[in-house]
């Protein structure tokens, strides 16, 4: 966990996620600028952050994707934190659900962090959003758009 020291107080980099009733949302908005998104519990350990970027892009623009892995307990799941450009998108994927994410049903919560002065280098590239469904991990491995330049030849 890296810190930085002010005055012998040390600060952590680590990023807050807060689950709050919609109604609060708005409230602590106009006092801060914050992000939307989802946090999803439950995840199987192999699944990756392009895995999961490609399966909530169908709901809008993936801004940060971040995925936490248990190592050290017994339970073998992930935790992945999902950020959206706005708040409808981050909606419509919680909404959405059930949310069936690598063959299992995972759990999804609505949430929001403060948005940081800088941007993280290590955070991804948004991606733009896909007009349809993703059919599973074969269907983002290799897209079937190659198939439609065929059929126009």
């Amino acid at each position: 966990m890296t810190s930085d020291h002010m005055d012998g107080k040390s600060i952590s980099n680590k990023r807050a996620y807060i689950s709050l009733p919609k109604k609060y949302m708005a409230e602590l908005a106009s006092h801060y600028r914050i992000e939307h998104g989802i946090v999803i519990t439950e995840l199987i350990n192999y699944l990756n952050e392009g895995y999961i970027q490609a399966y909530f892009r169908e709901w809008g623009t993936v801004t940060s994707c971040k995925i936490r892995k248990h190592l050290h307990s017994g339970k073998q799941s992930s935790v992945a934190f999902v950020m959206f450009a706005c708040e409808t998108e981050a909606d419509r994927a919680d909404w959405a659900g059930p949310h069936c994410i690598g063959g299992m049903e995972v759990r999804v919560r609505r949430v929001i962090s403060p948005r940081e002065v800088e941007d993280s280098k290590e955070e991804a590239v948004p991606t733009k959003p896909h007009p349809r469904r993703s059919m599973g991990l074969g269907y983002i491995l290799e897209d079937a758009q190659w198939l439609d330049d065929e059929l126009k030849v």
